[in-house]
């Protein structure tokens, strides 16, 4: 009886180590992409492929969140999209790849986010999305590129190749990059002058090395390309909408990145809200649970109203 009882116990230990593994294969985020493998551009002669995920029972043109992943700049794919239950909120979800700092230096990344979001307007029709609610949103490395590309519209030096030579051949001194009407950021980066002093010893084993790959520099080395890859360089009245989630435990990514970005747009005038997750590390569910993913989906429809 008590050999029994002790493997009851046993098997039940492990049950608890595997329930979060249990809960991830489980997950709803396990969505079989609608449209896979699209390629939106060819840079360096290299594919960019995006993932669209569609609504079902779609009656009209549907709105469409941009789906930037992380990775600290040089890792990670469109595959992992733990949004995708947006869809249940009638919102399209285009999940895009990216050239990573490994193969391609700043400002390359927002480069390919732009040609994603021009594809995806030029293509609207035939894919069934409204281009007039545009969203663009992601996590860590992912937040901050999906920050820089909502605030940086008509920035020359950070528009979509493309855009700029179809301006330059309209006479327009400024080309625009495509336009969004909403950004969320899930604790992403704001300033690359500041994160290293607001980052603990473990956030600079992490920061330190990812910058260097991204900017081929430190950010105090080289301050005007920093200046160039933080979104509170760019931000001004006419920026859309900004919904910031960051949790106030998070060890790699400093909350006051977050704080530094909603101060930026308070000063600007715009609309911004700051959701803080109290006990939130970088990253894991408590970002992703049915009431945030609802919070997120109210935000976006109040956006695009």
């Amino acid at each position: 009886m008590l050999t029994r009882n002790r493997t009851r116990v046993v098997t039940f230990a492990l049950l608890l180590l595997l329930l979060p593994t249990m809960e991830k294969q489980s997950s709803a985020d396990e969505v079989t992409p609608t449209k896979p493998g699209i390629t939106y551009a060819a840079p360096d002669n290299t594919p960019l492929l995006l993932d669209l995920y569609m609504p079902k029972r779609l009656t009209q043109p549907a709105p469409l969140v941009v789906w930037v992943h992380g990775g600290a700049w040089r890792s990670g794919t469109r595959s992992r999209v733990p949004v995708t239950r947006l869809l249940d909120h009638g919102i399209a979800i285009a999940s895009i790849d990216y050239r990573l700092s490994g193969d391609a230096a700043f400002p390359a990344q927002i480069h390919d986010i732009n040609l994603a979001i021009d594809y995806l307007h030029q293509h609207a029709e035939e894919l069934e999305l409204d281009p007039k609610r545009t969203a663009i949103m992601g996590s860590s490395a992912g937040g901050h590129l999906a920050a820089l590309a909502g605030v940086s519209h008509g920035v020359p030096e950070l528009s979509a190749p493309e855009s700029s030579a179809r301006a330059a051949n309209t006479n327009n001194s400024k080309p625009k990059s495509p336009q969004v009407n909403a950004i969320v950021s899930f604790f992403g980066a704001s300033n690359l002058e500041t994160i290293l002093q607001q980052s603990t010893p473990h956030g600079l084993s992490v920061r330190v090395p990812a910058l260097q790959l991204l900017l081929r520099s430190q950010p105090d080395q080289n301050r005007k390309i920093a200046q160039l890859a933080s979104p509170v360089t760019h931000v001004d009245a006419d920026d859309p909408p900004l919904l910031l989630i960051h949790g106030d435990q998070d060890p790699q990514m400093p909350i006051n990145q977050s704080h530094e970005l909603e101060g930026a747009y308070r000063k600007a005038g715009g609309i911004v809200h700051f959701d803080v997750v109290h006990g939130g590390g970088h990253g894991g569910q408590k970002f992703f649970t049915d009431a945030q993913i609802q919070r997120v989906a109210e935000f976006l429809h109040a956006s695009f109203e």
